[in-house]
């Protein structure tokens, strides 16, 4: 795809490299697609990598929409030590126990505890805000961090190897899930204490890892390349959830300026929340509809319109 006058519009799925920041990353992929206009929908701390999803120029209006999708990842636990940070990056919290190796039964065991939907206390080092400071704040000045646990979803939650003290491991889980507090947790279920070693996110919703591209791989494909399939969607391409009404040139025209126009509903889409509204195909917008009487007609409602 090439870039238009106002920028280009999509989502770029980035391989993010450790010990950058995400906002680091948006910053690098400012400068490569030559926009300003890009945000992310879900940051990765400095010591992960993985997948990250930029929404880029008016794919912004739709980040509400991708932020909520489960997320899966892969890492590992180092038994024996808890940290302040509950990663790597932290300060040890007391002294190393002396047996952390923990049996592959008792720590499936324990795993299945913490499988389903759970209350999750987020780590003190965390961007979680409470009256207008982010809870890292107040652990850096000393202050005491409130507990304040969440209802999370683990849906699936998997010991991949067992080497001594240190698990490989799978999860997949609802999006605000903090993985470090699980490996924490786990630790502590366990008796033995146990830190974050490392983390890779390897999907979002239907986005998968092995379609996107890293920072490296991107600064040296040309400009136009770098639109380029599979790390690359278009707005008509981004797999939102929503069944597509298709729209005749004047209903188009009408919704393009945020005016709602009556449709007959699809099959299948009269129950949904939002649908998509299309013109050959090309998304213009999210919208409702509103049932027009008792028939199969609706008021088509643009809500987020994307195409001008």
């Amino acid at each position: 795809m090439s870039a238009r006058a106002a920028g280009p519009d999509g989502v770029l799925l980035v391989d993010k490299p450790e010990k950058l920041t995400s906002h680091d990353v948006v910053d690098v992929t400012r400068r490569l697609l030559g926009t300003r206009r890009i945000g992310h929908t879900g940051t990765l701390d400095p010591a992960a990598t993985g997948l990250l999803v930029l929404c880029v120029g008016r794919a912004g209006r739709l980040q509400s929409f991708l932020t909520g999708w489960d997320k899966t990842y892969e890492g590992t636990i180092v038994f024996g030590v808890a940290t302040d940070t509950y990663d790597t990056e932290g300060t040890p919290a007391g002294e190393p126990h002396p047996d952390p190796a923990p049996s592959r039964a008792r720590l499936e065991e324990a795993c299945r505890a913490f499988t389903g939907e759970i209350l999750q206390v987020p780590p003190p080092f965390s961007a979680k805000k409470i009256a207008g400071r982010k809870f890292y704040e107040l652990a850096r000045a000393g202050e005491p961090v409130p507990e304040t646990p969440k209802a999370v979803t683990v849906r699936s939650l998997d010991i991949l190897d067992l080497d001594g003290a240190v698990a490989r491991f799978r999860v997949s889980c609802t999006s605000g899930t903090y993985i470090r507090s699980l490996a924490h947790d786990i630790g502590k279920a366990l008796g033995t204490g146990a830190h974050l070693g490392s983390l890779r996110r390897i999907s979002i919703g239907p986005f998968r890892l092995e379609e996107a591209r890293t920072l490296l791989v991107l600064e040296a494909l040309a400009p136009e390349e770098r639109f380029g399939k599979p790390s690359w969607l278009t707005l008509s391409e981004i797999p939102l959830p929503f069944p597509a009404v298709a729209l005749a040139p004047a209903e188009a025209a009408k919704v393009r300026s945020g005016h709602g126009v009556p449709v007959r509903v699809p099959e299948g889409a009269g129950g949904s929340s939002m649908v998509r509204l299309t013109e050959s195909g090309e998304l213009l917008a999210l919208g409702t509809l509103e049932p027009l009487g008792r028939g199969a007609l609706a008021l088509a409602r643009p809500k987020v319109v994307l195409a001008g």
